[in-house]
């Protein structure tokens, strides 16, 4: 995550003196866009600004001097913020609906394979890999009442990054629904909040799904669906996958915190939606890792999600699992 860069802001006249605003900008290392509709003029981009900011010291693992690096260095002097708090009570409970598969305390290992912000290791075995799982699990990480962390070994490195965009987008909707603005869509880095109608269009809002087997510069959608007062995240391996020589089935790979090693799954890409964004967020990174059949068994768990599933069945053949909630949505 990384600080604001850029912002471009729209304004168009719509009926009733409402006006259509537009922002497309930087922020947390990806990209975000915002349409919202008002009929008096926001100063929303210091608000924006200042959001973005007090997450990134609160969360960012690419920022040294922020609470999580701090935290994750073993400063035990660390007092944490009311985000932090939220962020890890949500972790906790996607950590216990999903039977440990979301963990953000995974982070050393997700460093170790290169895939975070820490120091990859050029070389390393199972006793490597064991030494490292030691000291992952969310039962090792509590906050006591003065708002420090307190770990069972300094050695515990935490990471939101796979929760941490969804509960950005959250941020941003509070920030508007105090404005008292009722129609919006916000797009963080992929991940969605849409609330009321597109007034210029008088429709609800329309949002696509991303083909997971698109090429290179390419933007293929899979489907798209109508978002209403819903939270939609995306987690995918796109274009990362082996193919099986034999079968020719594609799969990905994504860190089980359960063994270290790398999960072998056959999902391409897992859309889920839900109340808001933080969940969504954090239960597509958990059907990513726990794959097909055990996140069908969770899904059929929890009524409040619904889900999107790409999967590969063999070479060049993708299909479908779309729970009854999600095809209710989907545009005809």
């Amino acid at each position: 995550m990384s600080a604001l860069a850029l912002v471009l802001f729209f304004v168009s006249c719509g009926k009733n003196g409402i006006q259509e605003h537009q922002l497309v900008g930087e922020a947390l290392g990806t990209t975000y866009s915002i349409k919202y509709f008002s009929n008096e003029k926001l100063d929303v981009k210091p608000a924006l600004d200042s959001l973005f900011e007090v997450v990134n010291h609160s969360m960012s693992t690419y920022r040294e001097n922020s609470d999580i690096s701090k935290l994750n260095q073993g400063d035990t002097t660390v007092m944490v913020d009311k985000h932090f708090t939220e962020v890890l009570r949500l972790s906790k409970i996607v950590n216990k609906n999903s039977n440990g598969y979301f963990d953000p305390t995974v982070g050393n290992l997700v460093n170790a394979y290169g895939f975070g912000s820490g120091k990859q290791l050029k070389e390393f075995d199972s006793l490597v890999i064991d030494s490292l799982l030691q000291y992952v699990g969310l039962d090792k990480i509590v906050i006591v009442p003065n708002g420090k962390v307190v770990k069972e070994s300094p050695k515990t490195y935490i990471e939101f990054n796979a929760i941490a965009k969804g509960y950005t987008v959250d941020l941003i909707a509070e920030f508007f629904n105090a404005k008292g603005i009722n129609n919006y869509l916000i797009e963080l880095g992929g991940e969605l909040l849409a609330k009321g109608e597109n007034l210029s269009k008088e429709t609800t809002w329309t949002v696509g799904i991303d083909d997971p087997n698109q090429e290179e510069g390419h933007r293929d959608l899979a489907t798209s669906i109508f978002l209403r007062n819903k939270a939609m995240a995306t987690s995918g391996n796109y274009r990362k996958f082996r193919i099986d020589p034999v079968t020719g089935i594609k799969y990905v790979h994504t860190i089980n915190p359960k063994t270290g090693h790398p999960e072998k799954s056959n999902i391409l890409s897992v859309s889920i939606l839900a109340e808001n964004c933080a969940l969504a967020d954090a239960y597509a990174t958990a059907c990513m890792a726990m794959g097909l059949e055990k996140s069908k068994e969770m899904l059929a768990k929890l009524p409040s999600l619904d889900a999107y599933i790409i999967y590969s069945e063999g070479k060049d053949k993708k299909s479908v699992f779309a729970t009854s909630g999600f095809q209710s949505v989907v545009v005809k």
